[in-house]
């Protein structure tokens, strides 16, 4: 591949309960010190808007415990729903839902069902999404394609495919609410994702009865999910298929889902020699192309190339992005070399680019791999000066990095700051306390976080 040529081709609602698995974090200095971090964080103008949202929210689903609140301003009910579902929180979202329904100038609307199973899909809950489902035929609505289609959404992303399909088979029999290529594409990326390659012949072959015919978005579907799975004739048999279609063409996605699929498994002589056929279809390469290519490049070790194809980038004033910049330093920070890797997150500063969670989460994981302790604190207090916005990931990769260290007690503290920066604790965070804690010989402490941690899964999961 010459990347230095030129481009060739130029139920009733009330009826089910929702159970709260958030916990209040406990008053503590570290949680005060967190709090005080995440308002540092965040500018006036951001703050001042996320107070009134979160002020709203609550508000409102104050009101939704109690049975006296039946002719709110629609606007204000209406807005904080809108609110919590975009911010993926079902809990309140249903309680203001349940409020909404109240009101005596509400009237049902398939649209909002719709939004609210595919949150539930998305947070983990199908049962809560049958149970609404079943509230909406109580309330005498007759679901639309899209409510269909976002509860098939909601099982396949859990997982439960044969509810899915079995929601697609009563589709078939409900006047105007046939199953269409947006549904179907669901189940086609779930099928993929779930390994059960030979479902999808049964689904193309329905969607052929059906005079369903394949579009951009599905072959692309097909071609990103095999490549994933490294299923690379497939991948390249869904190519084939989508050229000869003659209404179907690759497109960027198309370009991109192949190229990476093979350079994520370092087979990059079929990397390079599709970056090729695509430009020789007319296809040119983005930002997230020459990313690709770098990751694929240092992957392999070639560290050469990888710097070869920063330097195309510049030449063709391709400017590197944060994204690009978070490949390079996480790809010399697992190979060990902290020297280039500092060099990089210098020349990313210098270049005007805004390290993220993501960046100094390699550089934890860097140093801490090569026992650079000091180094990491002097990471936690530059995150602490800045306005950086801290996610479960960081905070996983400083625990672990003073778990290494037998730190335990600072390993607590960031556990009881994570909440007040708004991160909960996941699987992997009380993984890496409880095996410190075993090596340290604290047994005690490390038997009470197991204990707690099944019971956040029985809380989460049995809704």
């Amino acid at each position: 591949m010459e990347l230095l040529r030129s481009n060739p081709a130029n139920l009733r609602v009330s009826s089910f309960k929702v159970e709260s698995s958030s916990k209040k974090s406990p008053d503590c200095d570290s949680n005060s010190r967190s709090q005080g971090l995440q308002f540092r964080k965040l500018s006036k103008k951001d703050l001042s808007r996320i107070l009134r949202t979160e002020a709203a929210i609550k508000a409102i689903e104050k009101k939704a415990n109690s049975s006296k609140y039946k002719n709110l301003w629609p606007k204000a009910v209406l807005e904080a729903l809108s609110d919590a579902i975009k911010q993926n929180r079902w809990e309140s979202a249903l309680k203001i839902f349940e409020l909404l329904c109240q009101q005596h100038w509400y009237e049902p609307r398939s649209q909002t069902y719709a939004k609210l199973l595919v949150m539930l899909g998305k947070c983990k809950q199908p049962n809560q999404a049958s149970m609404l489902f079943e509230a909406m035929l109580c309330d005498g609505l007759q679901p639309t394609v899209d409510v269909y289609t976002a509860l098939v959404g909601a099982y396949a992303f859990n997982g439960l495919l044969d509810k899915a399909f079995s929601i697609v088979e009563d589709m078939k029999s409900v006047n105007n609410c046939k199953p269409d290529a947006f549904t179907y594409s669901i189940l086609i990326k779930y099928c993929i994702k779930q390994h059960h390659f030979d479902m999808i012949g049964l689904i193309l072959g329905e969607m052929s009865h059906l005079e369903i015919e394949c579009s951009t978005v599905i072959y692309n579907i097909l071609i990103d999910g095999y490549g994933k799975a490294k299923c690379f004739e497939l991948m390249e048999n869904s190519l084939t298929d989508m050229i000869r279609s003659g209404k179907c063409f690759p497109d960027i996605f198309t370009f991109n889902s192949v190229v990476g699929a093979y350079g994520g498994c370092r087979r990059i002589n079929e990397m390079e020699k599709w970056f090729d056929e695509f430009q020789l279809m007319g296809l040119k390469p983005d930002i997230m192309t020459y990313n690709i290519l770098i990751r694929s490049y240092g992957k392999s070790g070639l560290y050469q190339k990888m710097g070869s194809v920063m330097e195309f980038m510049k030449k063709r004033f391709f400017s590197p992005t944060s994204v690009t910049y978070n490949i390079v330093i996480e790809i010399f920070g697992k190979a060990g070399n902290i020297e280039k890797m500092d060099e990089m997150f210098l020349k990313m500063k210098h270049h005007g680019l805004k390290p993220n969670s993501i960046t100094y989460s390699s550089l934890v994981s860097a140093y801490s791999k090569a026992g650079l302790l000091g180094k990491v604190d002097s990471i936690f207090r530059q995150v602490e000066n800045s306005d950086v916005i801290l996610d479960t990931p960081f905070f996983n990769c400083i625990i672990n990095a003073y778990g290494n260290a037998g730190d335990v007690e600072r390993m607590m503290e960031l556990l009881m700051a994570m909440e007040g920066c708004g991160c909960k604790p996941d699987n992997v965070t009380f993984a890496t306390i409880i095996q410190a804690c075993r090596a340290q010989g604290m047994i005690d402490i490390a038997q009470n976080l197991e204990s707690n941690m099944t019971h956040a899964k029985i809380t989460s999961g049995g809704s």
